[in-house]
């Protein structure tokens, strides 16, 4: 069983930084991907950015050049740092591993950026 957990949410004003973390535990593979997605009210849930164990890594058109993930191998632990950040990237942030075959998902952090 895999579980994943995610921190880092909460209330932002518009310009501002933000950076969740998301741990994972349980059986891990070597070679999975992590990523973030996130859900806005009244939306479908969207992908945000992916990274591969090996390091390589893909943004939403939306998010490029103000959000960078990255990943520590040696915690199973996947971050998102997240610039500039803009009122309509207020949404819930759910991260996602992906290994053989199985999608796992975490509970969901809130961030909030007032505009």
């Amino acid at each position: 069983q895999v579980q994943l957990v995610e921190s880092g949410g909460g209330l932002v004003q518009a310009g501002g930084s933000l950076r969740l973390s998301c741990a994972a535990s349980g059986s891990i593979f070597s070679i999975n991907n992590m990523g973030w997605y996130r859900q806005a009210p009244g939306k479908q849930r969207e992908l945000v950015a992916i990274i591969t164990s090996g390091g390589r890594s893909h943004s939403g058109s939306s998010v490029k050049g103000r959000f960078t993930i990255s990943r520590d191998n040696t915690k199973n632990t996947v971050y998102l740092q997240m610039n500039s950040l803009r009122h309509e990237d207020t949404a819930v942030y759910y991260c996602k591993l992906f290994q053989a075959g199985v999608d796992y998902w975490g509970q969901g952090t809130q961030v909030t950026v007032s505009s």
